[in-house]
């Protein structure tokens, strides 16, 4: 049987249990740009297919040609799943090692994306930003919630009518359990011991139950950063699997969840505490994940001491994990400067109070380091660790649920001038020479003040001769209370020396003497 279908981020899914496919829509020969277009095929179902049969379709329009790979669903079912980026009329064929999946064929419509589909997310052309493909900026506001995912039919219900209201378009999430968790064996069970497991027989529904929750971040517009490996479960051992069992492991995910276009690739957390691979393993993985998904999402990888080399062709942004980078805007640039990539600060200490050193930030703290971070041309992460017995494991980062903290309206606001500003993102304004700007020369300035109280601000733009001296309207930013009071008059600006541009007639802006306070210069 060969049943050709769209699936889109969308649709409607049943939470949990079997049938936790992306529903079927209306029209099977009809797809959105960047939906997703499903065959699915009925072959073998002894042995140990996801090992014995390989399965892949090549779809073609106009010249060009994308080869994806299916996997094996259980049961006899196999599925190969293509996220369309152009519209018009593509054909497909099947190649596989068995043949009653060999040489079938059949070709779909794809058709305009539907409101509020803007595609996958891609770094800009500047090279230190991220947009939808339609062009649209991704401003990232980001979270993280491990194993969020693998918890009860219950509390992800919880988790996602919380994120309803947050304004985080982003979340980091882990395929193998770090804490306590409903799911817990991606891989068929051979014994009662938690490492009575077999590598080479993957679980469809564990993956089936996961790729639920991607669909379901998608519906809100939240985008899936996936945690491939982390360093947390020792016991079960689900990182330290030979390379043969990675590169199974890594072309099943890659094939299962890739064409979803919310979904990016986080090979792993605190990769350098995974102390059975090496650096050459990293690279090596990478370069199987990279293969197996013809669709090319985001990738990076996440340390706790020893940076990899977000540089490698293979990364696409750095995410990264610096608890004080942040608390200014210059290492954060300079962490930029050095990538020559977007930076992500995924991990920055989290709002909260643990007993543990980096889950006892307060809420004033982490949002200082969101605004930090984007006046030097980067980007932040949250999460939150309350719980009533200080146990991180309990709590928003370990297992989602309901957020507890004060962060997350200010970081709302905080979106919402990111919105207003100029696009692709805040570029940092001539950082090594004390200015503390980050914006779009001539155009949008924002100068944020952190935890200083000053009474007034001298503003003085960096300018040399031949740049134009605009005239520019100013307002007053508290970043806690989440105001903004404009500022009466303009600013026009007029040569002060060989460097700077001043407005001779009023000099200085009087500002509140309050912590958390911001201005921002937009040209008239």
């Amino acid at each position: 049987m060969v049943v050709s279908r769209r699936n889109m981020l969308k649709g409607a899914i049943v939470l949990g249990g079997a049938a936790a496919t992306p529903a079927l829509a209306a029209g099977r020969d009809r797809t959105e740009r960047w939906g997703v277009h499903e065959i699915v095929l009925s072959g073998p179902s002894t042995g140990n297919p996801i090992d014995d049969v390989t399965v892949s379709a090549a779809f073609e329009r106009d010249g060009n040609r994308l080869v994806v790979p299916g996997f094996y669903d259980g049961d006899g079912t196999y599925r190969i799943r293509f996220s369309p980026p152009d519209v018009g009329q593509w054909t497909w064929k099947t190649s596989s090692s068995s043949a009653a999946l060999n040489g079938r064929s059949g070709a779909f419509q794809c058709v305009a994306p539907s409101s509020g589909n803007h595609g996958p997310v891609r770094v800009t052309a500047d090279g230190y930003h991220f947009a939808y493909a339609d062009g649209t900026p991704f401003r990232q506001i980001g979270t993280t919630c491990y194993s969020w995912a693998l918890q009860s039919d219950a509390m992800c219900a919880q988790t996602l009518a919380t994120l309803r209201t947050a304004p985080f378009n982003k979340m980091r999430m882990c395929v193998f359990p770090n804490v306590p968790s409903v799911a817990t064996n991606p891989f068929v069970k051979t014994g009662p011991g938690l490492h009575d497991w077999d590598p080479k027989r993957i679980d469809p529904a564990f993956f089936r139950r996961f790729e639920d929750r991607i669909v379901r971040l998608g519906a809100l517009g939240i985008e899936a950063d996936i945690i491939l490996y982390h360093p947390y479960d020792e016991k079960r051992g689900y990182s330290d699997m030979s390379r043969a069992d990675d590169e199974r492991y890594l072309r099943y995910v890659a094939a299962r969840f890739g064409a979803f276009r919310n979904v990016w690739w986080s090979m792993g957390n605190e990769y350098d505490a995974i102390k059975t691979k090496t650096v050459a393993d990293w690279d090596h993985l990478f370069g199987v994940l990279q293969a197996a998904d013809p669709h090319d999402r985001l990738r990076s990888i996440h340390q706790i001491i020893v940076y990899y080399d977000h540089r490698k062709p293979w990364i696409t942004h750095a995410s990264v994990q610096n608890g004080s980078a942040v608390t200014d805007d210059v290492p954060a640039q300079l962490h930029r400067s050095f990538a020559l990539k977007p930076v992500i600060f995924d991990e920055v200490l989290y709002e909260g109070n643990s007993d543990k050193r980096w889950g006892r930030l307060d809420s004033q703290g982490l949002v200082d380091r969101f605004w930090h971070g984007l006046i030097g041309g980067t980007y932040v992460g949250h999460s939150e660790t309350f719980n009533p017995d200080r146990n991180a494991d309990f709590s928003w980062l370990g297992q989602g649920g309901k957020l507890v903290g004060t962060s997350a309206p200010r970081l709302a606001f905080l979106r919402k001038i990111m919105e207003a500003g100029p696009t692709p993102g805040i570029e940092p304004i001539q950082t090594w020479w004390g200015y503390h700007l980050g914006g779009k020369e001539f155009e949008y300035y924002l100068r944020y003040f952190g935890a200083d109280q000053p009474t007034e601000w001298a503003v003085n733009l960096p300018g040399r001769d031949k740049d134009p001296r605009n005239t520019y309207r100013a307002d007053i930013i508290d970043t806690w209370n989440m105001t903004v009071t404009p500022v009466e008059g303009t600013f026009r600006m007029a040569k002060r020396d060989a460097y700077e541009f001043h407005d001779p007639d009023r000099p200085t802006i009087k500002l509140p003497g309050k912590k958390w306070t911001a201005v921002r210069l937009v040209k008239v």
